[in-house]
């Protein structure tokens, strides 16, 4: 059994020392828990206007409160760490880099991506993109279309004969 505190307490202190199952309940678990920043939530906004302004030092602060609210967001993840790389703080660097990395892998271990029945499973849109920018995909080159599946939707995102299938799931309380 794996539990949900025990595994966040982990990852908020050795993200290193978590099992790839262990990964996977974290990431998915965050469905099921409250309190989530949301990027249209005003502190969110706030926070994107102090990274676009390279206010290193502010955009720290405000990262570090919201992921106190929501430890797994990787929109968070994925601004702490560009600017602790930007800043030079190798240690906060690599420590949020683990955290961010291990909960993409979850996500990439969730399917290949290559079919409408093992697409990459992801709990919002913005972690779609967040896995997109991962992969390298130029999105100004793709065209997205999307249909609704059990559970989510699908979005496919094509160019030419390649596609890649990503589901974007349902919180649990809309199944």
């Amino acid at each position: 059994y794996y539990y949900y505190d025990k595994i966040l307490y982990k990852f908020k202190g050795l993200p290193k020392i978590l099992g790839f199952e262990e990964a996977q309940h974290l990431y998915y678990a965050r469905q099921f828990k409250g309190n989530l920043v949301s990027t249209s939530d005003e502190e969110f906004k706030t926070l994107v206007d102090s990274f676009g302004q390279n206010k290193n030092d502010e955009t720290i602060n405000q990262a570090l409160k919201l992921l106190s609210k929501d430890p797994t967001n990787l929109d968070l993840l994925m601004i702490i760490v560009q600017v602790y790389r930007n800043k030079g703080d190798e240690n906060n660097f690599i420590f949020r880099l683990n955290q961010f990395r291990l909960l993409v892998e979850a996500i990439k271990s969730s399917g290949d991506g290559k079919s409408q029945k093992t697409p990459f499973v992801v709990n919002t849109v913005g972690d779609e993109y967040v896995l997109l920018s991962v992969l390298n995909i130029d999105l100004n080159a793709y065209t997205r279309s999307s249909k609704r599946t059990k559970g989510g939707m699908l979005d496919i995102w094509s160019k030419g004969d390649d596609n890649i299938y990503i589901k974007v799931a349902f919180p649990a309380h809309n199944f």
